[in-house]
């Protein structure tokens, strides 16, 4: 009885009370936003390195090798030799080795160069199909499956660099053998090739510069410039033999262009982006770093470092949104309680009767207190959806951006459920002045002045 009087009570001046929601809910929402997205970001970060002890890879800095070599979200600090690389990576410390060599995209969706352990690092089994073996396989991880409708036997071509507008390598088709499950790791956003696809569609890509093989441009430019250098001796037959050797190389060149032999691990000078390396023996994180920057042109960058140290950039950002809507709650508290202090002065005449038909001290103290804790639960149950709203538009924009995604529905019941207890502490605390003024209300003072 008393709980229907508070709900009916809220509703005597409804701007006030959907005011008092209103900012209730956008503090539990912004918390709630945080507290999900704290765990998860910290969770996929943390997962996604696990296995890579050190990232070997170009000079540069070490967050934006660590970014773009394990979380593929960042341009790389640049190519290393594989040759040199090979000697680190087959060290008796080193456990497993994986090399990554970055250098196509499809639609907007980076093309890696790997090996099938890349895909037991993330215990990524194959859905359909079977794991890449030759050169221009790929397998498709599952998000990429299911948003571009890619089946077994589909065949692209893949996009210059990280650009989906990008310059079109149309001279080799990829082709789609395998279709990985989802593991909901950055796995997913990626299509698996062999690093000679790489470096044979890149390899390829150069030999039809127009430097080296349009032959028709070469010839005439040769022609004009003979002409040029001998305008009094009139050397055609010397012009004639040059650009037939011209021609015949073109026409060599071609020939082999299209007998080409598919490019292996063994080819010499041929450049790679990173290695993920694991280690035997742990003091290798350590001493590996000053090693390999002092002896080679390469770098060797901890992912627990660099990710820490996001974490404690990021951290200070959370921390400074997380107090805001702190902020935010303790104004709705305030609101809470001007709206109900109100309301008592105006109802004291109404509470004064209620006492004289038989209502108690406590149940009129009761009265203000329910109908405080009902906010709370109102405002709260509003901010909890609308921060998983908005998780969700974040997942979206940071799906398209930077290929991860983050669960809206996920519970974190050790801090949504004190959240919930710190919303009704607020109302409760917000209710204390008005509900002890309830309770001492004089019945006769109060009806005499009436």
């Amino acid at each position: 009885m008393i709980a229907k009087l508070a709900w009916k009570n809220l509703w005597f001046k409804p701007l006030n009370t959907v005011l008092s929601v209103i900012l209730l809910a956008s503090s539990v929402a912004i918390i709630t936003v945080l507290i999900l997205l704290q765990k998860q970001f910290e969770e996929k970060f943390s997962s996604t390195i696990d296995g890579v002890d050190l990232v070997l890879g170009a000079q540069g800095s070490p967050m934006q090798l660590i970014l773009s070599s394990v979380y593929h979200i960042d341009n790389p600090t640049g190519n290393i030799s594989y040759d040199s690389a090979k000697v680190w990576m087959n060290h008796p410390f080193i456990e497993k080795a994986i090399p990554l060599a970055f250098g196509d995209n499809y639609r907007g969706f980076k093309i890696l160069g790997t090996n099938s352990d890349y895909l037991d690092k993330y215990n990524t089994k194959i859905l359909k199909g079977k794991v890449f073996e030759n050169n221009f396989e790929v397998v498709v991880g599952s998000q990429i499956a299911a948003k571009l409708n890619l089946k077994l036997g589909d065949t692209f071509h893949g996009s210059h660099g990280d650009a989906a507008e990008g310059e079109v390598h149309d001279q080799y088709d990829y082709k789609v053998v395998g279709i990985a499950a989802p593991t909901g790791k950055v796995i997913d956003n990626l299509i698996l090739c062999t690093i000679p696809s790489v470096w044979q569609m890149h390899g390829s890509h150069a030999d039809e510069n127009p430097a080296h093989g349009e032959e028709g441009h070469v010839h005439e430019e040769n022609e004009e410039v003979h002409a040029e250098e001998n305008p009094a001796h009139g050397e055609e037959g010397h012009v004639h033999e040059e650009d037939e050797h011209v021609h015949t190389e073109a026409c060599n060149h071609d020939h082999d262009h299209e007998h080409h032999e598919d490019m292996t691990l063994d080819e010499p000078n041929m450049e790679i982006t990173a290695v993920l390396l694991k280690y035997r023996n742990k003091m290798g994180i350590v001493m590996w770093p000053r090693i390999i920057a002092q002896n080679t042109k390469m770098q060797a960058a901890s992912p627990a470092i660099e990710i820490n140290r996001l974490f404690s950039l990021f951290g200070v950002g959370l921390s400074a949104l997380q107090y805001l809507a702190y902020a935010i709650m303790l104004i709705s508290g305030i609101s809470i309680f001007i709206a109900l202090y109100n309301r008592l002065k105006e109802r004291k005449y109404e509470f004064a009767l209620m006492r004289i038909n038989g209502a108690s001290r406590l149940q009129l103290l009761s009265l203000i207190l329910i109908e405080s804790l009902i906010l709370c639960a109102v405002g709260f149950f509003f901010g909890t959806i609308f921060g998983r709203f908005a998780l969700g538009f974040i997942s979206n924009t940071a799906e398209d951006d930077f290929k991860m995604s983050f669960n809206p529905f996920e519970f974190v019941w050790d801090k949504e459920v004190p959240l919930l207890v710190a919303t009704f502490i607020v109302g409760l605390l917000a209710a204390l002045l008005p509900a002890i003024k309830a309770y001492q209300l004089n019945i006769s003072k109060t009806l005499a002045n009436a």
